[in-house]
């Protein structure tokens, strides 16, 4: 199974950093018995290796080459492959760049590097044959993509940043077998122009008779990309056993070996 972290983005609404924002340290975790501090990123990562990914394909800029210095070949059992997004060009044309890796048979895990949430076993519970889009309650939906659905989990609609969002709902990772997303992929490649955000994208193969669950298993969802966001997870993690995780899947790090 991929996991597949789009991280070319610029990260502007926290900049400056010294850093590309998907290191921003947010909380700790232990090295052996060194504790160290632990990047936004490493919290997605241990996700899709507890939902069952053991490939991750990082999407990078030609200018983040922190990322692969960061994490090298390994995180904990599974292997990394890296790919360039050239310029910014939205997130589906981040996560199609992954694309020529992933065979229709396979099974991809896709999540947003700078966000974290609970429970950390959540991707688990999102089904194998279908596009499944793994969804949390939120004050804000209109900040996020809002996910309409019907009593039975059915997606009816996505709604990208829409203020008066008829949900409360918003996804925060998904699940797609390889078959679909190239399926996506090939809907977007005819768009004109093509979509920038997944749930646009998703909209359109709804209406062409794709379907898609939304599976509200989640708790908790921060997103870090803003210096209030960066609070609120302190926050969260305050509240959790954070260290117990790093212990389960070890995240044996470049960065760290090379020190």
């Amino acid at each position: 199974m991929w996991g597949i972290v789009p991280a070319a983005g610029s990260g502007t609404r926290i900049q400056p950093l010294a850093f590309s924002k998907e290191l921003l340290p947010v909380g700790s975790r232990f090295d052996g018995a060194t504790e160290r501090p632990r990047a936004v990123s490493e919290y997605l990562i241990e996700r899709m290796l507890r939902g069952g990914a053991d490939k991750i394909c990082f999407v990078i800029s030609p200018w983040k080459s922190d990322i692969l210095h960061y994490y090298g070949g390994v995180i904990g059992s599974a292997t990394i492959a890296y790919v360039v997004q050239p310029e910014p060009a939205g997130l589906c044309d981040a996560i199609f760049r992954a694309l020529p890796l992933i065979h229709r048979d396979d099974q991809v895990l896709i999540g947003l590097p700078d966000t974290i949430w609970l429970p950390e076993d959540a991707l688990g519970r999102l089904p194998d044959d279908r596009l499944a889009f793994l969804t949390f309650p939120v004050d804000r939906p209109e900040l996020f993509d809002a996910v309409v659905s019907d009593g039975e989990g059915c997606v009816r609609e996505i709604q990208v940043k829409q203020r008066g969002a008829a949900s409360h709902w918003v996804w925060g990772a998904f699940k797609v077998p390889g078959a679909v997303l190239h399926d996506l992929y090939r809907l977007w490649c005819e768009r004109d122009p093509p979509d920038e955000y997944i749930g646009t994208l998703v909209n359109a193969y709804l209406a062409a008779g794709g379907d898609a669950l939304a599976v509200q298993a989640g708790t908790a969802y921060v997103d870090v990309g803003t210096l209030g966001g960066y609070r609120e997870a302190m926050r969260l993690l305050s509240g959790t056993n954070n260290e117990a995780p790093s212990k389960v899947i070890p995240m044996r790090l470049a960065a760290t070996r090379s020190r």
